[in-house]
């Protein structure tokens, strides 16, 4: 393939499957070098295959003979039939026709350890003896020099669907490099574990950061490889891509009924319940709340030791959300990497998702509401951080000017709207079928 820049177009250049093979449920978190086990040796049914299994399967003529550059990190996993997975780093140091010569690592590290907003070292990979460089360091890109070496450069990440996860905001600033310097990029795809619905208000350009740099939601229903194409049709990045597909997932599938294993992306990631509310909970990290770093729940509750947790519940159940409840909690952060509240008994309350019309984004802000108002005086907004998570000064002025929820949320269904007739030539997967009666 021409190591030549060029636009990619909405036809994106598709690896699609041939086969249909076997994917495993699998267990707890490893790094590269590890193999994962399935959990309680019981493999759920296989029923998808990730992209960087149907690389291996079907598309190794995208590596055969290259030069092998890979960003990653712990949720860069090959599964097998047998119910267990390997490092994509590791399958792809013992492939003998590909020469992986780099590693690249995100925000939290190519183990995904380091706490969030941590800056990361380059190193050297223990199980591959490849060098790894940090794009959360000194720099978020690749650089020229280390991409001159390169032949390809592919991106294999767990996502989980929310604007503000740095993920893909790294696949972005690579994606940009590597069309600068001219080495095609594949995204080895994964499915979005929060599903393919979109909430929330789309960003403000005017916004744009390392924690949302386009105008997408808050949730934005997107794989990589869909918010990839996105990126190239609708917004302008120019690079050679290729997106390599999931085979046999739909949109609204639950992670786990796809047999892939399940490693937490962060260290306060811990499971699908957290990444379901973290499109909301998430905007807490910009007020004096705890989002329950420190506990096995984060941002599945949030809180303070000052609020009345039960009166903080029955004033949310007024507002009347459809398919959300709120549970009056107390919880004690133990060494919380946000610094809030070590030790002390935090009083609030935990989100619950009841049924399909759940919306995290517009709990969330009725939990802004509800907690400012009672109490005020310890209200103390980080602006900068969470206007940037917000996408907008909007919200927290609306908020300060006491509008109501409805309100505040008026023109958030338009936005939407619009941006789903942006991506929908971008989607590369169906709906999920309804259940027969």
């Amino acid at each position: 393939m021409p190591r030549q820049s060029r636009r990619f177009a909405a036809a994106a250049l598709l690896f699609l499957p041939l086969l249909h093979a076997c994917g495993p449920d699998s267990g707890a978190e490893a790094g590269t070098g590890e193999a994962v086990a399935a959990v309680e040796g019981v493999p759920a049914p296989p029923t998808v295959r990730s992209g960087a299994r149907v690389l291996l399967d079907d598309s190794a003529s995208l590596v055969r003979g290259r030069r092998v550059g890979l960003i990653t990190n712990h949720t860069g996993l090959v599964e097998s039939p047998d119910g267990t997975a390997r490092a994509t780093a590791d399958v792809l140091a013992e492939m003998p026709d590909a020469d992986l010569v780099a590693l690249f690592g995100p925000e939290h590290g190519i183990r995904g350890d380091a706490e969030a907003g941590v800056s990361v070292d380059d190193a050297v990979d223990a199980a591959t003896g490849v060098p790894v460089y940090s794009l959360y360091g000194g720099t978020r890109e690749p650089s020229a020099d280390v991409l001159a070496e390169l032949d390809v450069l592919l991106f294999d990440i767990q996502d989980i669907g929310t604007r503000y996860y740095t993920y893909v905001w790294t696949m972005s600033l690579a994606m940009e490099a590597a069309g600068a310097a001219g080495v095609p990029f594949v995204v080895l795809d994964r499915p979005n574990p929060i599903g393919g619905t979109i909430q929330g208000n789309v960003l403000d350009p005017e916004y744009s950061t390392f924690v949302g740099r386009f105008a997408v939601p808050m949730r934005h229903g997107l794989t990589p490889g869909e918010l990839a194409r996105l990126l190239v049709g609708a917004f302008g990045v120019e690079v050679d891509l290729t997106v390599v597909p999931v085979d046999g997932w739909t949109r609204e599938q639950p992670f786990g009924e796809t047999g892939l294993p399940w490693v937490p992306p962060s260290p306060n990631m811990p499971d699908v319940t957290s990444a379901l509310h973290y499109p909301g909970t998430c905007l807490f990290e910009g007020t004096p709340l705890s989002v329950a770093r420190g506990t096995p729940i984060a941002f599945q509750q949030v809180g303070a030791p000052w609020l009345d947790a039960e009166a903080l519940a029955s004033a949310l159940a007024a507002h009347a959300l459809p398919d959300t409840e709120f549970e009056a909690v107390t919880f004690v952060p133990e060494n919380p990497g946000d610094g809030k509240f070590g030790g002390e008994e935090v009083h609030g309350v935990r989100f619950v998702a009841a049924g399909p019309d759940y919306d995290p984004t517009r709990a969330a802000v009725a939990v802004l509401i509800e907690t400012r108002r009672q109490a005020p005086d310890r209200w103390d907004w980080r602006v900068a951080h969470f206007d940037r998570l917000a996408g907008t000064d909007a919200l927290r002025l609306g908020i300060e000017e006491g509008l109501g929820l409805d309100e505040l949320t008026a023109d958030w269904p338009e936005q939407l709207a619009t941006f789903d007739g942006l991506r929908t030539p971008y989607l590369l997967y169906p709906p999920t079928p309804p259940e027969a009666p």
